[in-house]
């Protein structure tokens, strides 16, 4: 399970940066640190984020090949819990501890970043739930 969980982080990670950086332009991986940086120091703070992302999606792929099949639902809940860890992770520490940035900084940055801790929980919760369910 260690190996889709691995794979659940990375992929997290590339959705956080399509979604939020890229579709909506809420922030950028930097914007916290440098809020009035011009966008070409942005895109390689997101494009650093993005390889390290990639590297951990082939670790994880690495690892999965390393092993028999996960069944389907074992596979789906390491993903999701991944998910779950990297949205706890980055949220504690680059949003709370760091500062690097907020999901959405402005007057209700307090909620997005909660929300993102708690989509986090719901995420790790959920795939510990299909995994269980698969090996059970």
């Amino acid at each position: 399970m260690l190996a889709a969980v691995v794979l659940g982080v990375g992929i997290g990670g590339f959705l956080d940066g399509i979604v939020i950086h890229q579709l909506l332009g809420w922030h950028h991986m930097l914007s916290g640190w440098y809020p009035s940086a011009d966008m070409p120091l942005m895109m390689i703070g997101d494009g650093l984020f993005h390889l390290v992302c990639l590297i951990i999606v082939m670790i994880g792929v690495a690892l999965l090949n390393r092993r028999a099949p996960l069944p389907e639902r074992v596979l789906l809940g390491g993903i999701l819990a991944g998910w779950g860890v990297f949205n706890l992770v980055e949220g504690v520490v680059d949003h709370q501890v760091l500062g690097i940035h907020h999901v959405r900084p402005g007057p209700d940055q307090v909620a997005y970043d909660l929300g993102f801790l708690a989509s986090g929980v719901v995420l790790l919760a959920l795939g510990a739930l299909f995994a269980r369910r698969a090996r059970g």
